[in-house]
C-alpha cells in the first residue's frame, strides 16, 4: 500500500488520460489554443498522415513564438519531400551496422558502471546506470572528450526541462543549453572537416543526396536531437523498464531463467510507461477528428502515454503483460518519424537489463520512497530509483 502512495504523483497522469479517452478523447485546450488527442487510432491518424498534420512548426508558428532552439531545424520537425532527404543524408551516416558494431563496447560501459556498485547492494539506476550509459554510448559516437560529457547531461537536461510549468529560470536555462550546443558542435564540425576521424560527426560531414549534403544548421540540429533523444529517452527506458518490474514480482526471476523474454519486457515496458509523452503537430488545413472539426493550423497535441494504454487496442492495457501479443505500441512513434535511434536504444536497454540480471542476484526492490516524476512535457521517468538486490 505504501508503494501505491508512494507513486501516486508518478500515476495521476494514467488516470487523466483514461478519464479523457472516456469522455473527451479531442478536447479542445483554450489555454493553447489547440487540441489533445487521447484515442490510439486517432493518435496513430495524427503523427502518420503528414499531408494533414504537419511538423513543421516554423510554418504555423509566429517567429516571436518559435523555439529558440536548434532542434526546430532538425528532420523532426520538418515534413516530405525535405524530411526525405534528410533522414536519407542522416542514414547514410547512422546506419544499422554502426549500431551493431556499438554492441561490445556498450556491454564494456555497462559492465564498469555494474562494478561500481554490485558488491554495495545497492544502487540508484537513474544516476548510476540509466544516465550515464546512454550519455556516455552518445558522446563516444559524436567523437566528444569524455572530459565534455557533463556538459552534455546538463544540456541535455536543460532543454527538456522546458513545460507548462517551467518557470523563467528553466527557460533561461534551456536557451543557454542550445546556445552553448550550437557553439560547441559548430567548432566539431570546423576540426572534423580539416582533420576527419572514424566517428558519426566525420561521416555526417560526408553524407550525400543528389549532389547535396548537410547544411551546418541541419547537422547541428541533428546532433541535438541525438544528443538529447539520445539521452533521455534511453535514460527513462531503463528506469521505467525497472519501475514496471518491480511492480509485478516474480518478474524478474522469469527474465533471468528465460533471456528471450528481455526484448518483449522492454517492449512492454515502452508501452506501459511511455518514454515519450506528447507528439505536436499543426492541421494543414481543416479536417475532422471524431466529431471534432479541426481548423487549418490548430495545433494538435498526440498523447502517446494514452494511446499505448487505449483497451480498444491493448485488452488488459492497465497489466504489465510481458508476452503481449501483438504489441503495435506508440514508443517510438509510427511512419515517417519513427525514431531513428530505436535501435540503439533498444540495444542499449537490452544489455543493460541483461548485464543488471546476471551481476545483481535475488529478487530486486525499489525502495518505498516517493518516487518523483522528471520535470517534463514531453518525457516521462523518475528523478531517482534506488533499487537493492540480495547480496
Amino acid at each position: 500500500m505504501q508503494k501505491k502512495i508512494n507513486r501516486e504523483e508518478l500515476t495521476a497522469s494514467y488516470d487523466w488520460y483514461r478519464q479523457m479517452r472516456e469522455t473527451q478523447p479531442v478536447f479542445f485546450d483554450p489555454n493553447i489554443q489547440g487540441w489533445h488527442i487521447f484515442r490510439y487510432d486517432d493518435v496513430v491518424r495524427v503523427i502518420t498522415e503528414h499531408a494533414t498534420f504537419s511538423s513543421e512548426q516554423n510554418r504555423f508558428v509566429p517567429a516571436e513564438y518559435r523555439d529558440v532552439n536548434p532542434i526546430s531545424s532538425s528532420i523532426v520537425r520538418l515534413d516530405p519531400p525535405r524530411h526525405h532527404k534528410l533522414r536519407q543524408l542522416v542514414s547514410q551516416a547512422f546506419t544499422p551496422r554502426m549500431v551493431a558494431n556499438m554492441e561490445s563496447r556498450i556491454k564494456e560501459i555497462t559492465s564498469g558502471l555494474l562494478d561500481q556498485v554490485q558488491a554495495v547492494g545497492e544502487m540508484d539506476v537513474i544516476r548510476d546506470l540509466a544516465t550515464p550509459l546512454p550519455i556516455t554510448v552518445i558522446a563516444e559516437l559524436l567523437g566528444v572528450p569524455a572530459e565534455r560529457r557533463e556538459d552534455f547531461k546538463r544540456w541535455s537536461d536543460a532543454f527538456v526541462s522546458g513545460d507548462a510549468e517551467a518557470t523563467e529560470e528553466d527557460m533561461q536555462e534551456g536557451i543557454q543549453a542550445a546556445g552553448s550546443m550550437v557553439d560547441y558542435f559548430a567548432q566539431i564540425f570546423e576540426e572534423r572537416r580539416a582533420h576527419p576521424q572514424d566517428d558519426l560527426v566525420s561521416a555526417l560531414l560526408l553524407a550525400e543526396v543528389d549532389g547535396e549534403r548537410l547544411s551546418n544548421e541541419e547537422l547541428i540540429g541533428f546532433c541535438v536531437l541525438l544528443l538529447v533523444a539520445g539521452n533521455e529517452t534511453t535514460t527513462n527506458l531503463i528506469g521505467n523498464t525497472i519501475l514496471c518490474l518491480d511492480e509485478n514480482p516474480g518478474s524478474v526471476e522469469r527474465l533471468r531463467a528465460n533471456r528471450d523474454l528481455v526484448p518483449k519486457a522492454l517492449e512492454e515496458a515502452l508501452r506501459y510507461y511511455s518514454p515519450v509523452k506528447l507528439v505536436p503537430r499543426w492541421a494543414v488545413t481543416e479536417t475532422t477528428i471524431g466529431d471534432q472539426r479541426i481548423e487549418a493550423g490548430q495545433l494538435l497535441f498526440a498523447w502517446v502515454p494514452s494511446a499505448n494504454r487505449d483497451e480498444a487496442q491493448f485488452p488488459n492495457a492497465d497489466q504489465f503483460t510481458i508476452e503481449r501479443e501483438p504489441n503495435r505500441h506508440l514508443g517510438f512513434g509510427r511512419g515517417i518519424h519513427f525514431c531513428l535511434g530505436a535501435p540503439l536504444a533498444r540495444l542499449e536497454a537490452k544489455i543493460a537489463l541483461n548485464e543488471m540480471l546476471d551481476r545483481l542476484p535475488g529478487s530486486w526492490h525499489v525502495s518505498d520512497v516517493p518516487l518523483s516524476p522528471i520535470k517534463s512535457m514531453s518525457a516521462f521517468g523518475v528523478k531517482q530509483l534506488p533499487l537493492t538486490w540480495e547480496k
